[in-house]
């Protein structure tokens, strides 16, 4: 019941108790009825005030921060019980630090945005609270609706840690127009993806813009078959799909098919493909809008990457938790927001500003229109059923950047593969001990 019905049932329950009060006189009786009636009147024709209960959001989508406000509001304006708070406080780096340094304090959020590989070690850590619970209560018809690898990455250690919106995988970006004039194919495999690098490359630019990020080479290994990280949560860095992979780069690199940048430098891969220093390159299929701030000229198109056959491309971007120390209102008015942003139309509103993954099936056929006009914006939508979790375990927070500075040292100071990688593995393992 909404809060002025409520209101309403008081107010003419009261005015009953009025009416059958036994008087002293018909005056007096006269008097007491016009008395209550103008309290009541006062009472039905002042707005109720309604305690709101506060949910403060921080999430790292400046790109599209005003669809996030507008669907904020849209909640807001839905029901009267809670009130969201969206808040941008950076990449998702910075925003694990800027939490990091917010808990326990009176400015730590309710919701938050946690980049997947974060997410399990907060769960590790206690700072997250379970929301098996509230997920227990969703009609069955709906949890089936939803992808299953998006489901099932925020059940971890036997609970409902992490609710998923802001999902995706990695693409291939390509520049469709030295594509076409050169009669080249998007590759579908490793073979083909080092063959169009070669003849893409020229004085004036390089055949692919080498970002050194961990899920990047983490997509590699996946699509030759492999792991990075056992099912067991031991580091596997060295093994025979990781060792090929980062030969290939190093391919690549040596013969100057390929522009190498950092993790750090993604800003500048991005500037670097738009002004064709570059003409491929791996990111999420979310980094489109941030490109969409460029002028391009010439036309851009987006792919899955190169795989062999059945294997599997690495799920990206965040989950949505509740931190620790959120009162019950505010788990509850949490939950409900995310429930809000899981109708069909509004995954369709989001996935149209975000080019992220739609979570459930239903959503599809709403969103088929959009990817008709544009057929690239299929591309991570093509690779939804070969998703898999990257390493769900809190050590590889720290693990990936061994991984990262292995890559950098075998592209950018020649470092056999196998001794770095190695290296990075023997890192980890002490670790492990």
């Amino acid at each position: 019941m909404h809060p002025s019905q409520a209101l309403r049932g008081t107010i003419r329950c009261m005015y009953q108790v009025i009416l059958t009060m036994r008087p002293r006189s018909e005056s007096g009786r006269g008097a007491r009825i016009s008395h209550a009636v103008g309290i009541l009147l006062l009472l039905f024709l002042t707005p109720p005030t309604i305690a709101q209960t506060t949910i403060e959001f921080w999430h790292s989508h400046s790109p599209v921060e005003e669809t996030i406000d507008a669907l904020a509001e849209a909640f807001n304006e839905s029901q009267g019980d809670y009130r969201v708070i969206p808040r941008y406080i950076g990449n998702y780096r910075e925003g694990a630090i800027k939490l990091i340094a917010a808990l326990g304090a009176d400015n730590q959020p309710v919701l938050f945005d946690a980049e997947v590989t974060v997410f399990p070690r907060l769960v590790e850590e206690g700072t997250l609270l379970d929301l098996s619970d509230l997920a227990a209560g969703l009609a069955p018809e709906m949890v089936s609706d939803f992808f299953p690898a998006l489901w099932q990455y925020g059940e971890l250690q036997g609970g409902r840690y992490g609710l998923p919106w802001d999902m995706a995988v990695p693409v291939l970006f390509y520049n469709a127009t030295a594509f076409r004039q050169l009669g080249i194919e998007v590759p579908k495999d490793w073979d083909a993806f080092e063959a169009a690098a070669a003849r893409l490359t020229t004085r004036q630019t390089t055949g692919f813009i080498d970002v050194t990020a961990a899920f990047l080479f983490e997509m590699m290994v996946m699509s030759r078959g492999g792991q990075i990280v056992t099912d067991d949560g031991m580091p596997n860095f060295d093994s025979p799909e990781a060792i090929e992979s980062l030969e290939l780069l190093m391919r690549l690199a040596d013969e100057r098919h390929s522009l190498v940048r950092s993790f750090g430098e993604l800003e500048a891969a991005l500037v670097d493909f738009v002004r064709t220093k570059g003409m491929m390159a791996f990111a999420s299929i979310g980094f489109w809008p941030q490109g969409q701030r460029y002028t391009i000229a010439f036309e851009a198109g987006a792919a899955p990457i190169p795989n062999s056959g059945d294997a599997t491309v690495p799920l990206v971007e965040g989950q949505l938790v509740v931190v620790k120390g959120a009162s019950e209102e505010e788990r509850q008015g949490a939950f409900a927001f995310w429930r809000f942003l899981m109708e069909p139309e509004h995954i369709k509103t989001w996935v149209e500003a975000s080019f992220y993954l739609p979570p459930r099936r239903s959503a599809v056929p709403l969103l088929e229109p959009w990817y008709a006009e544009d057929p690239n914006r299929r591309a991570g939508l093509d690779q939804i059923e070969h998703a898999a979790p990257r390493p769900r375990i809190g050590a590889y927070a720290i693990w990936q950047g061994y991984l990262e500075e292995a890559i950098e040292l075998s592209l950018k100071r020649g470092v056999a593969a196998e001794v770095a990688l190695r290296e990075a593995q023997q890192r980890a393992e002490s670790e492990v001990r």
